[in-house]
């Protein structure tokens, strides 16, 4: 449960720890208490008399929950801010492919209004024969790109063990949707101060992705985003996965983290991806995670979801004009109302 105290008292807050800290999992945040395993009867009369409110309905994510953490989290890297009023494009290969060639998508991402790169070193993949990634040379390859171009870089890490060579490149983890109940894995990453992009695995509901989150959360790290990449439904004939457009007001009600939208491998094929990208910024996404390529066709991994050039141009373009729509929206209806 969550104890929202009258002010900011810390001989309370103190006592509270002190009362339930040996049996229970107790959280502070401002004036706000949260025990894990309890319920208002717990409470002594002196601590009820304290509490301004009682919350008893909390989702075990409690770290990750707005009850406890009315405020956003904005995230703070060297080039981005990502989360509260901002909106962060990130975009690149699905895979570096090589040097050379995420150089160049490095060029497209940054010209576009992007300043996260993403790309993968280590690929999960459904086939044990497809490409895999070109592990830590394909890092070295990402890190100089971004580096290039005054970009950060979101680069996916597939196993606990790969988390101390990773953190080496990379200024933002991701958890794969395969990876998102890897509980190990996100205990490691849960112990470092890296931000994570924690991706909601295809069938998983809104509390799995939410206990998933409270993982890293439990080991320190809270600079936590997650992210929307489409979910299994009962009709994958025409888009890879089905995006789940409706998540994101409701993440936000429910935490705090920032909200990110990937449109590539929710439609899995390129004429989808424009449209739900911008489905997803119109429903108030905090960012976009989108997969670019300059000849698709004989790309080494998920060719037919990544955008040309000219393709995430247009999408870029229309993703930031909407976003700027939106946030110029209330001003404009104050006027029209005089």
């Amino acid at each position: 449960m969550i104890i929202v105290l009258k002010n900011d008292d810390q001989t309370t807050i103190a006592e509270l720890q002190q009362h339930f800290g040996n049996t229970n999992d107790v959280f502070v945040h401002n004036n706000r208490v949260a025990v894990q395993g309890i319920t208002a009867a717990d409470l002594s009369d002196s601590e009820r008399v304290a509490a301004v409110e009682l919350i008893d309905s909390v989702p075990k994510a409690v770290q990750g929950s707005r009850e406890f953490h009315p405020e956003d989290t904005v995230i703070k890297t060297k080039h981005s801010i990502i989360g509260g009023d901002n909106f962060t494009m990130m975009a690149g290969p699905c895979s570096v492919e090589s040097e050379e060639h995420v150089m160049k998508m490095a060029a497209v991402a940054k010209a576009n209004g992007s300043t996260i790169l993403r790309g993968g070193a280590y690929k999960p993949r459904t086939s044990p024969y497809s490409f895999q990634g070109l592990g830590e040379d394909g890092l070295k390859f990402l890190r100089k790109a971004a580096d290039q171009y005054n970009m950060d870089v979101l680069t996916e890490v597939m196993d606990d063990e790969h988390v101390k060579l990773v953190a080496k490149y990379t200024d933002i983890f991701q958890i794969g949707a395969r990876n998102m109940q890897n509980f190990s894995l996100l205990k490691a990453v849960g112990k470092t101060n890296i931000p994570v992009m924690l991706k909601r695995g295809m069938s998983a509901t809104v509390d799995d992705i939410l206990n998933a989150s409270e993982y890293i959360a439990a080991g320190g790290n809270h600079n936590i985003m997650i992210a929307e990449r489409g979910i299994r439904t009962f009709d994958n004939k025409y888009t890879r996965n089905t995006l789940d457009v409706g998540v994101v007001p409701v993440l936000q009600k429910l935490t705090h983290y920032p909200v990110i939208i990937d449109p590539s491998h929710a439609s899995g094929h390129t004429e989808f991806v424009t449209p739900l990208a911008l489905a997803g910024v119109a429903a108030g996404a905090s960012g976009l995670v989108v997969e670019i390529h300059d000849d698709p066709a004989h790309a080494l991994s998920d060719g037919p979801q990544a955008l040309k050039p000219n393709e995430f141009k247009e999408l870029s373009d229309k993703a930031f004009a909407i976003r700027e729509l939106l946030t110029e929206m209330p001003q404009e209806q104050a006027e029209a109302g005089r």
